[in-house]
């Protein structure tokens, strides 16, 4: 048996929770403007600094989407 106090971390661990869930909500929201973006034919390199992902990550999700760079 301890004497460890749980309560700060009990309290993190919701707070953890709260911010994924919040992430995860704005990610599904995020992924279609990104995508409405490049078929609007906004360049890849403007896409990656409004939305703050890697040109990686947008290149990912255009390309699971259908949409291969001109």
């Amino acid at each position: 048996m301890t004497n460890y106090d749980l309560t700060r971390l009990s309290e993190l661990g919701r707070t953890y929770a709260e911010q994924r869930a919040a992430a995860e909500k704005t990610r599904a929201e995020l992924t279609p403007e990104i995508l409405a973006a490049a078929r609007a034919r906004v360049k890849q390199g403007d896409i990656v600094r409004a939305s703050g992902l890697t040109r990686e990550r947008v290149r990912q999700l255009c390309r699971a989407a259908g949409i291969e760079p001109e």
